[in-house]
């Protein structure tokens, strides 16, 4: 399940509700389309925004429009009972695996991450995928660390930063971490610039944003890099540097995916929770120009 493309969807939602059949249609979209799994209720799925009954019914809608495709849900919050709470609604909703982050307000040692990881999968009858996610967790794992929560028995994933744009040293650092998980545990990559380097360095998956939008593009460069293709999985890539330049320029994937689902019509206006705004104006402008110019389907 681990493996190949993994599509993030956003969650639409206004300050009132989250709205269900916009909810619903992007994930039958993403299904239809042939994806390996869905990834619902990660950073793009603004899962720390919402509750732990919004998290529920979440879940449930994901498996519930699916159809066969693996669905791995988020579970990160601030203190342990939240994420057992969290995994627990994922189990019953029938999701496939979970996605989890060390969310804290303040800082945490590794042996507590190390501590909550280990509780948590005491609780689970799913495979866990290791978010590793410093830019919205501001913790940074060691290798050392990963190394020792890849131990637990539950743990099937790891879920990696962005790579730097060197394909040898992509490769140097995806064979570091190999060396100290066991051989069932996939290394995955995000940040979706860098897929194709990550890829070409041997991550057996792509945690993907754009994937939850053009899931037949995401698809296009995850196969060809999945074949040994690694030549054109990079002109895959740079095919779409417009977008990963509006990437760099608004802070990361959310306000641009999510100013890209409004544009497109795919859905309602503001899909965002406050105080998280999309892009408007000339930015907006830009954007819809960029997508049109780029022809994606």
């Amino acid at each position: 399940m681990f493996t190949g493309l993994s599509a993030f969807p956003l969650t639409p939602m206004n300050e009132h509700r989250i709205n269900e059949r916009e909810f619903a249609s992007l994930v039958e979209f993403l299904a239809e389309a042939g994806v390996d799994s869905i990834g619902v209720l990660g950073s793009t799925g603004s899962y720390a925004y919402l509750s732990r009954d919004e998290r529920a019914r979440v879940a449930l809608l994901s498996v519930e429009n699916a159809s066969s495709v693996p669905v791995v849900v988020g579970i990160g919050a601030l203190r342990t009972r939240d994420v057992l709470a969290n995994a627990e609604s994922a189990q019953q909703a029938g999701a496939s695996g979970v996605l989890l982050a060390p969310v804290s307000y303040q800082r945490l040692t590794d042996d507590e991450v190390f501590n909550l990881y280990a509780t948590v999968c005491q609780s689970l009858s799913v495979p866990l995928c290791v978010y590793d996610n410093p830019g919205t967790t501001h913790f940074e794992f060691s290798d050392e660390l990963h190394g020792r929560i890849a131990q637990l028995p539950q743990v099937r994933s790891i879920k990696i930063p962005p790579l730097k744009n060197d394909i040898e040293f992509a490769k140097e650092r995806v064979a570091r971490l190999r060396k100290l998980i066991p051989a069932d545990v996939t290394i995955g990559i995000s940040g979706d610039p860098a897929a194709a380097v990550g890829l070409d360095a041997g991550c057996d998956a792509w945690y993907s944003v754009i994937g939850g939008l053009y899931p037949k593009a995401a698809l296009a460069l995850t196969r060809a890099a999945q074949t040994g293709d690694a030549q054109q999985a990079k002109a895959l890539s740079n095919a779409l540097e417009p977008l990963w330049a509006l990437y760099r320029e608004y802070g990361g994937s959310l306000r641009v995916a999510a100013t890209i689902a409004e544009v497109t019509g795919r859905v309602s206006q503001p899909c965002l929770p406050q105080p998280l705004k999309t892009l408007q104006g000339d930015e907006r402008k830009r954007l819809a120009a960029v997508i049109e110019g780029l022809g994606l389907d």
